[in-house]
């Protein structure tokens, strides 16, 4: 199955699924804010190049690592709310910008959540 697709995207699989099988939680948001991050830069990247099949792809990748960050949001988690209005919103145009890209509107998103995962690693 592997011998059909791009062995770049191959070879990106395997390092997505061991650094998935071993992380922590806290890696494991950290693995979605890369994905989400590299989906958006992608996504703006495809529509410069009006490549609609790889738009679509990224902006694909980008609502799953929207959902999956979406899903971990623990209810008890002090910045729960937060959290999940961020993601919601974020999906929301994420999805939207599939019928009407807006690069800047998606570049914004994007360096939000880069400025987030900065933080995050400064914390950590």
């Amino acid at each position: 199955m592997l011998a059909q697709r791009d062995p770049q995207q191959a070879y990106r699989r395997v390092d997505f699924d061991a650094r998935v099988s071993s992380a922590d939680p806290r890696e494991l948001v950290a693995v979605c804010y890369e994905q989400l991050i590299a989906a958006l830069g992608g996504a703006m990247l495809a529509h410069e190049r009006r490549d609609p099949r790889m738009k679509s792809q990224a902006l694909t990748r980008a609502v799953a690592a929207l959902t999956a960050l979406q899903m971990g949001v623990s209810g008890d988690n002090p910045v729960a709310d937060a959290l999940d209005h961020i993601y919601t919103t974020a999906r929301r145009t994420v999805l939207d910008s599939v019928l009407q890209f807006d690069s800047a509107t998606i570049a914004k998103i994007r360096q939000d959540f880069s400025d987030i995962a900065v933080g995050m690693a400064a914390t950590s």
